[in-house]
């Protein structure tokens, strides 16, 4: 079966062939929960917010002006609710301070785990994430788990290349205040 581009799949919606709309739906759905479940950690509320991606981008799908990917697009959607729905809920996140950050090698992912074990680095490498802002969460886990390039999460994020650059640079030494703290107790 021949794979039609995502623009086709527009340009048929916007004509009033709304049923064009099912395969795009289809096609990333896992992908739009997946981003979602790492922002706000629940299952059942990603659910729910991935309904709402698809709601929102199939109302808003005449603003789609193709200046980039539609996934990007609706990558951007889900990011926008996934975020928004994470500030309406208060969690606790372990504060680092400028200070903490300054004793960490420049590249964290070289020293993180020390002695610890396979398993153990996974525990903790978990346990870091958790405690990650969602915005943090999100990008580390678009860059290194969705291999999203600096362009894509710019654009995705709608900050700056050289923003997300930095970002992700400090949540790197972040994790590794994190994960050295656990290894210690």
């Amino acid at each position: 079966m021949e794979r039609l581009s995502d623009n086709y799949y527009v340009e048929r919606v916007l004509v009033g062939e709304t049923d064009s709309f099912a395969p795009l739906l289809e096609r990333y759905s896992k992908q739009v929960f997946s981003l979602i479940v790492k922002i706000v950690g629940s299952r059942e509320d990603a659910e729910e917010l991935a309904q709402d991606v698809f709601v929102k981008a199939f109302g808003s799908l005449s603003s789609f002006r193709g200046d980039s990917s539609f996934s990007t697009w609706i990558y951007r959607i889900a990011y926008n609710i996934a975020i928004s729905a994470t500030r309406k809920k208060t969690r606790e996140f372990v504060p680092v301070d400028e200070d903490m950050l300054s004793n960490v090698p420049d590249d964290p992912d070289e020293t993180i785990f020390g002695e610890s074990d396979a398993d153990m680095r996974i525990v903790y490498l978990n346990r870091a994430l958790e405690q990650l802002l969602p915005e943090e969460r999100a990008m580390i886990m678009l860059f290194y788990k969705d291999n999203k390039s600096m362009e894509d999460i710019a654009l995705i994020t709608g900050l700056t290349e050289t923003n997300i650059k930095t970002k992700i640079f400090r949540i790197r030494k972040k994790l590794f205040v994190l994960i050295r703290s656990m290894e210690r107790i």
